[in-house]
């Protein structure tokens, strides 16, 4: 079952899910496996800012522009965890912080402080998403919920991930499969 994996790729919503936690979301799928699946949204906002998470974890940032970035509802799990889905380190780009996973070749996934600080001191990653919580599916739950219909997968774009705006990402991960928003239809079903 291995090459049915979907790591390090897109699952995005169908118009037909309505969970709050998922409607037209794009979820970067950061483990699948046997046990389960583990992933960020990537495109709905909460009403915090960096700045915020900076205020009280006491890290001083002199860039308003950094403090500015939306920070990102990764998912339904533990939403007072923070999550960094980033690109490499600017001045090594194999170099990871203290926990990071390397999910792909320049994409990484880490959790610890450090990261933070050296966001706030402008010597972080150059491309980098802040979400609070994660998606989790138990073993074969993904699985039954894609035969079910309820998402469609694609591969990650880190255009999507890092660059395009949060309100277009899920039009533009359609998109990179020739998916016509319109053909879509809003209820699943099997033939």
């Amino acid at each position: 079952m291995q090459g049915e994996y979907l790591n390090q790729r897109f699952l995005i919503a169908m118009p037909g899910l309505e969970d709050p936690n998922f409607k037209r979301g794009v979820t970067l799928l950061c483990q699948h496996n046997a046990d389960g699946a583990l992933g960020i949204n990537i495109n709905h906002p909460t009403q915090m800012q960096l700045g915020d998470i900076f205020s009280q974890m006491q890290i001083e940032c002199d860039n308003p522009e950094v403090g500015e970035v939306i920070v990102l509802h990764g998912g339904p799990v533990q939403p007072e965890r923070g999550f960094v889905l980033h690109d490499g380190h600017p001045q090594a780009p194999e170099e990871e912080w203290e926990s990071s996973i390397k999910l792909t070749d320049g994409l990484f996934l880490t959790t610890s402080r450090d990261v933070l600080v050296d966001l706030a001191k402008g010597q972080g990653p150059n491309n980098f998403l802040i979400a609070l919580g994660y998606a989790s599916w138990a073993a074969g739950q993904l699985e039954e919920e894609l035969r079910e219909n309820a998402w469609l997968n694609a591969d990650a774009d880190k255009a999507i991930i890092f660059h395009a705006p949060l309100d277009q990402r899920w039009k533009q991960a359609l998109d990179s499969i020739g998916i016509d928003l319109n053909q879509l239809s809003m209820t699943g079903g099997h033939a």
